[in-house]
């Protein structure tokens, strides 16, 4: 992996062979967004650590990349190893994470070392590790907490030196609740979390990562590389990101094969048309209501209405009271202000008539 600079961004990125791991779901990662740079000051702080690393994210939002980083910083010598455990049968999966004897099993026709061995000296990557079968979840945690594997077919325990970072799409938590992880497991592994945002929530990163992509792919096209109009970039960064950073890297490679004259225009996206409209619509609805608002006032603004601020308050206002079923006092305490606050943006709006009852109930309103 390598660090690359467009204008002030920092990237990091896959090259060479690494570039084509199966494992891998994002190329790139920048961390240009302020969220980002929180990020990036955490990582720096727990890589030179032996503690195991639990990185939770959505698909594609870069869980390998930054595990990739945390190896490179920690100062350990031995090689990064990424095993995806959904991608493992589970009655092959013993023998690949811990190796096994000749005659083992049916078809053990050689010793081989596991995963966990192949890493030694370095730092073990367990992709996806949710999936991982509760009784290889048992060994798991023995492994950590005696830093020795036993070969299937063997009586005799093999030394390992390994940092674990694991990682997940899904909450553990609800894992552990529903019976299919260990509870005793999740402590071990979570002893340094990483939260990994989508892209929505860190949408600094979008037109970074949107023009590293437009670099490396007219370099590999051998073309001359377009710019963005201004409508491209709106586009780009009001648009939700369902498959996040290897969404965005689909979206302008295929932009740059049909893009001409020098320029990348919306019609040269192709982005999901639901998600790119409504913030209500799938796959944005999973979004939370606190992210549909802000999806919605990025909207708002890039269409650059006047008095914005004043709007959105009389929205809040008006739903707040009308939620309270005209309350002043349930209205204040729904959005956390005095009632003296709310009052006064009752007034403000339009809300308040000549007579209120001591509770704050605006009778003429009500009717």
């Amino acid at each position: 992996m390598s660090e690359s600079y467009y204008a002030e961004p920092k990237v990091l990125q896959l090259t060479g062979s690494n570039a084509e791991t199966v494992t891998i779901r994002a190329k790139a990662l920048v961390f240009v967004d302020p969220v980002s740079q929180g990020i990036l000051q955490q990582l720096e702080q727990i890589a030179p650590s032996e503690a195991p690393v639990l990185i939770i994210g959505e698909t594609g939002t870069g869980k390998e990349l930054v595990a990739r980083h945390i190896h490179e910083r920690s100062g350990r010598r031995g090689p990064f190893v990424a095993v995806n455990c959904g991608a493992i049968s589970e009655q092959l999966a013993d023998s690949e994470l811990f190796g096994h004897e000749i005659g083992a099993f049916t078809g053990a026709s050689r010793r081989r070392e596991g995963w966990f061995e192949a890493a030694n000296g370095g730092t073990l990557f367990l992709d996806e590790i949710g999936d991982l079968p509760l009784a290889l979840q048992v060994k798991l945690l023995r492994v950590l907490q005696e830093r020795e594997v036993v070969r299937l077919g063997s009586r005799k325990s093999t030394p390992v030196d390994i940092r674990l970072v694991a990682a997940t799409n899904v909450d553990l938590g609800d894992a552990v609740a529903a019976g299919h992880f260990r509870l005793d497991l999740f402590y071990r592994l979570n002893i340094a979390q990483v939260r990994l945002p989508p892209l929505r929530e860190r949408p600094g990163d979008i037109l970074p990562l949107a023009t590293h992509f437009l670099n490396v792919y007219s370099q590999r096209l051998k073309t001359r590389r377009p710019e963005f109009t201004e409508a491209t970039r709106r586009a780009l960064e009001s648009y939700v990101w369902p498959g996040n950073i290897r969404e965005v890297e689909n979206v302008i490679h295929f932009a740059l094969l049909v893009a001409d004259k020098g320029e990348v225009r919306p019609e040269h996206l192709k982005l999901n048309s639901v998600a790119a409209s409504s913030p209500h619509g799938s796959p944005s609805a999973r979004l939370s209501p606190r992210e549909q608002f802000a999806e919605a006032t990025r909207a708002l603004l890039s269409e650059s209405g006047d008095n914005l601020f004043n709007e959105l308050e009389r929205i809040i206002v008006d739903e707040a009271f009308r939620h309270s079923r005209y309350n002043q006092v349930r209205s204040a305490q729904a959005l956390g202000i005095s009632r003296n606050v709310m009052r006064t943006l009752l007034k403000k709006h339009g809300h308040l008539g000549d007579k209120l009852d001591d509770d704050g109930f605006d009778s003429a309103v009500a009717a």
